[in-house]
């Protein structure tokens, strides 16, 4: 054989496979039959339009062949739609399955809507149908008597199917229940009375309608433990006597320095009478010396004062030196 030849066969079986290859994926003939032994009327055009269009066939026809078994009348256009905008097809599909099944009002419109909006549609009917269970975290509130609790609750909710769009999540119920948890505590007259009936608490938080404008529905609130906290008042009054005793320990000290100043002030002052009676003192030889120049006074007048005043001295020196002594001559005198 001309080798020529061969190669040209070769190129042309190449060709032909790449020709063939892409023939089956614009027109995935098998997906096609598929669809109508399952009763499902899809053209063929109609796939290769969503080949242009960037939707996977497969995707559409599957979940469109699972809906038509279940029951469920959808198109290819809508669930092309809902692909085209974003959407997860099959658990939509999965979603209004189940609901169908657990007699749930839930429209196409509804699950692609709150597909849409970031919500897993499957999980939600799924908590739909059974309850789920959230756990709080510790809350910790202060009974009327000063004493710290610290409470643990369990939440079991249902999805609300007509809130889910736009409805506040988890997060928004494990708040509200922690909030209405604190508020029963707080206005327990006592903690005893608290740990002594606990479904107080889960009666009054439940009244309050905490599941409002939220994407769920709360059957239950079951407080799972408390535990007892701190003394929180008598901590307080410690920290209040301890600010008191600051208050008045500055007070003191404002006191104390008033006193200090003033005993200066005192002082000061004495000096200043002392200093004034040396300066009287130092006009006395003046007016000595006047009374002697003017004659008021004399030289034996003179004498007689300085004598007096030694004899003052010498008195005044032994009643310092023996106070015994002197009591003693003073008493002799009394008795003369």
């Amino acid at each position: 054989m001309d080798p020529s030849n061969s190669l040209f066969i070769l190129v042309a079986a190449i060709a032909a496979i790449v020709v063939l290859f892409i023939f089956l994926y614009f027109i995935p003939v098998g997906l096609w039959i598929t669809a109508i032994f399952s009763n499902v009327r899809v053209g063929l055009l109609e796939l290769v339009g969503m080949r242009f269009r960037k939707v996977p066939p497969g995707v559409i026809v599957n979940s469109l062949i699972t809906a038509t078994k279940a029951g469920l009348e959808l198109t290819t256009g809508e669930l092309e739609t809902h692909y085209l905008a974003g959407g997860n097809v099959p658990n939509v599909i999965r979603a209004l399955i189940s609901a169908d099944k657990a007699n749930i009002n839930l429209s196409f419109k509804q699950a692609t809507a709150i597909d849409l909006a970031g919500r897993d549609v499957f999980e939600a009917v799924q908590i739909s149908v059974n309850p789920k269970v959230i756990n709080t975290p510790n809350v910790a509130a202060v009974a009327a008597d000063g004493i710290q609790l610290i409470a643990k609750a369990r939440v079991t909710v249902r999805a609300n199917i007509a809130q889910l769009v736009g409805g506040a999540g988890e997060e928004t119920i494990l708040a509200r229940v922690g909030e209405g948890i604190v508020t029963s505590i707080g206005s327990a007259s006592n903690h005893k009375s608290v740990l002594e009936n606990p479904d107080k608490i889960s009666k009054l938080v439940l009244e309050r309608g905490l599941d409002a404008g939220t994407a769920f529905e709360i059957l239950s609130i079951d407080i799972a433990d408390i535990d007892v906290g701190t003394n929180i008042g008598a901590k307080l009054q410690i920290d209040q006597a301890s600010a008191d005793l600051k208050v008045a320990e500055a007070k003191a000290e404002e006191r104390r320095a008033m006193a200090v100043a003033l005993e200066q002030e005192m002082r000061a002052k004495n000096v200043e009478m002392r200093a004034k009676v040396v300066e009287a003192e130092a006009e006395v030889p003046k007016a000595l010396a006047e009374a002697f120049r003017s004659g008021q006074l004399g030289v034996m007048d003179y004498y007689r004062m300085e004598n007096i005043k030694s004899d003052t001295s010498m008195r005044d020196s032994i009643a310092k030196s023996d106070p015994d002594n002197l009591d003693s001559s003073k008493g002799k005198s009394d008795k003369k």
